[in-house]
C-alpha cells in the first residue's frame, strides 16, 4: 500500500504520522506490528487510530481503509490511485 501523490478531495487534515499509521493499517498490520515498525508504543498507535477514526467519521478498520481508498489517501497496487488527477488530464 502506498500513499497517493495527487491532491485529495478529502479536506480531513491527517498528520504525517497518522498517514503512516493509515498506510500500515491498510497493509493489514496489527497495532502491535505497527508499533514495532514505527518504533512507538502500542498505546500511541491505539491513540493515532482512534484519532483517525474520529477525524474520518469511520467506525472500524474496514471502513477506514475504504475511506482512504475513496479519497485518495492510499493506493492499492497502483489501482484507483490518483483517479482525480488521471481523469483531469
Amino acid at each position: 500500500m502506498t500513499r497517493c501523490k495527487c491532491k485529495s478531495k478529502a479536506h480531513i487534515p491527517l498528520s504525517e504520522r497518522e498517514l503512516q499509521v493509515l498506510e500500515l493499517v491498510a497493509d493489514g498490520l496489527t497495532n502491535e506490528k505497527i508499533a514495532e515498525k514505527l518504533k512507538i508504543s502500542k498505546r500511541t498507535v491505539d491513540n493515532h487510530i482512534s484519532n483517525i477514526l474520529s477525524k474520518t467519521s469511520t467506525h472500524n478498520r474496514v471502513e477506514l481503509v475504504r475511506w482512504a481508498l475513496l479519497w485518495g489517501k492510499i493506493c492499492l497496487d497502483n489501482i484507483n490511485c490518483c483517479q482525480v488527477k488521471q481523469l483531469t488530464k
